[in-house]
Formats: C-alpha cells, structure tokens, sequence
C-alpha cells in the first residue's frame, strides 16, 4: 500500500479543497437570462435591475415591502375540511398539501394582514403561486371572506395582490364555488362604501380572473403579468390562428381598456396609498413624517398588564 497515495495526499486535499457554494446564492432572470445575485433581487423586490423583468414574490416577501418597515399583523383565516373528496391522481390530495407546505413554508395560498402603507391603515391579502399554483380552494374563499369582513368592521380598504392558475382541481365543485362566495364578500365592501384595489400580478387566470381579480374598484398590473381566463396557446389551437404579439399581457390589457394602471412594484406602494387617500377623504399621502417604530417595544407593551390604579386613601 502506498500510503502518501492514499493518505496523505487525500488528507492535503481535503485542507484545501475549495468549499461548494450553495445553489440558491444566483437565480437567473427569466427575462434577459442575467445571473443575479440573491441578497441584491432581495433589495430590489425581485426585480431584475438589468430589464426590469418582474420575479415571483411570496406574500411574506412582498408585505414585508409593502407595509411601512415591513410591520404587519396576521389575520386569521378558518380552516376548511382538509380533503372533502378524498381526491387522488399519482398523489393523495393531502400529501400534495403537506409537499406544498414543507416547500414554501406556508400553511395555504393566501396570506391576509392588517398594516399601514404611508400611514394608510388598510387589509392586504396576497396570494403565493408557489403554493400549488396559488390554486383558488376553499381555503382561499374563506381568506378573501376573513379579509372582507374585517375591513367592514374595522372600516378599511382592502388591497389583493392576485398570483393564481385558476381553481383547485383536487376540489372540484368546491372550488367553483369559490368565485360566487369571494363575489359576494367584496359586495360587502361595496355596500359598505370601502375601496377594493386589485394588483395583477403574473400569472393571473382562470376562474380567479373570472371572479375577484377583476372586480377591483381599481385595477393595477405588473409590468409583463399574463392575465386572463384561458391561456394565449389554448385560444391559438383553438381557433387556429396567430395571436397578436403581447396579447394578454399587462400593457396589451391596459391599450385595450381591461386596465386602470401598470405599475412597476417598486412605486405600487406610494400608488396604492395616494388611491386610497383620494377615495376616502383623506389627506395627501406624507413621506417620512414619524421615525421608524421599535417591534421589540411595541410587542413588549402589548404583553405588559396596565398598572392598578393607585389607592389615594378616599
């Protein structure tokens, strides 16, 4: 055996071995083919700074954005029967959920919560595409009815950021269902006389455009978002002819009066807040007008008890 072979020279190599580096450091961008790094698209709310292509943003990631210093607070949503018709195709319907849920983190499509953008108080609900498509389920009915029925109380606005492929297949006629529930929560806001803005982002289809993504008092869309009901390739084979180029898209929609504004995400925020001033009454939006909170001492306020009134001996 030779052993500065199969001993030493291993050992040495093993000092100096350059370490591998992790695969999520780059992604590349769909739109020009650049390799970005992580940490500057995190800055830059997943958008590409060489062509201005808009990534996928999960809801987290965006209302951390989205609301002033990122804080916001988690409204509960009801939790539907896990698998009312014991779907299965190569998977259990369950074991589709909990893949889903493992990957992304999050417990369903939609996440709902209450902030301020610019002072702006207001509901924010967003759905994530990289949970199953952002599927419109059950779930997703009871989240959008969850965020109505607290802006009607609580008299706020409500802002849906839409990202969907259309319903939940796994659900079947529940799903369906969805569209004429979601319907009639946000004719409670109407009735309530409280602002509806929808953002479009890519994609948006299916079912979910034939419902509450395009019943917003104001429609927005991200630059390049595919929206519509059926896919650009599905109409091509059916009636056999070739598509206009851009059609469906964000710009195509807004020349053809399907939309109010196209919005690069990084200016969404002073956008939204200045609509919704203008539909409440309220004055113009003021940038910067108090210091940044502290989470740590806000949360530590809530959890201390109020003091017991002193006894003055009366």
């Amino acid at each position: 055996m030779n052993w500065i072979t199969n001993y030493v020279r291993p050992t040495i190599t093993s000092f100096f071995s350059r370490r591998e580096m992790p695969e999520n450091l780059w992604e590349k961008c769909p739109g020009c083919g650049t390799m970005l790094f992580h940490r500057e698209l995190t800055e830059n709310q997943r958008v590409c700074p060489s062509c201005g292509h808009h990534l996928a943003i999960a809801p987290r990631e965006r209302f951390a954005h989205f609301f002033d210093n990122g804080l916001y607070r988690e409204i509960e949503v009801p939790q539907p029967i896990a698998d009312p018709l014991q779907f299965r195709d190569q998977k259990r319907y369950p074991d589709r959920m909990r893949t889903a849920q493992k990957t992304t983190g999050e417990r369903e499509a939609m996440l709902v919560a209450e902030g301020e953008v610019y002072r702006t108080p207001l509901v924010a609900v967003a759905q994530n595409f990289a949970f199953m498509g952002g599927s419109m389920g059950m779930y997703v009915g009871n989240a959008i009815i969850a965020a109505c029925r607290h802006a009607v109380d609580r008299r706020l606005p409500v802002v849906l950021f839409s990202a969907a492929g259309g319903a939940r297949m796994q659900e079947g006629i529940l799903s369906l269902m969805q569209m004429p529930r979601t319907t009639v929560a946000i004719d409670m806001l109407c009735e309530a006389g409280l602002p509806y803005i929808v953002v479009l982002t890519d994609p948006t289809t299916g079912g979910v455009t034939a419902s509450y993504a395009m019943l917003g008092d104001v429609q927005i869309a991200e630059p390049g978002a595919l929206i519509c009901f059926a896919g650009p390739r599905v109409i091509e084979q059916t009636i056999r002819e070739t598509l206009p180029e851009g059609f469906q898209r964000a710009e195509y929609l807004l020349e053809h009066g399907m939309l109010d504004r196209v919005t690069p995400r990084s200016k969404q925020r002073a956008e939204i807040a200045t609509i919704l001033r203008l539909l409440t009454n309220q004055g113009p939006v003021i940038y910067g007008d108090l210091p940044r909170p502290d989470p740590a001492a806000a949360i530590k306020a809530a959890q201390v008890p109020p003091a017991a009134p002193k006894d003055d001996g009366a």
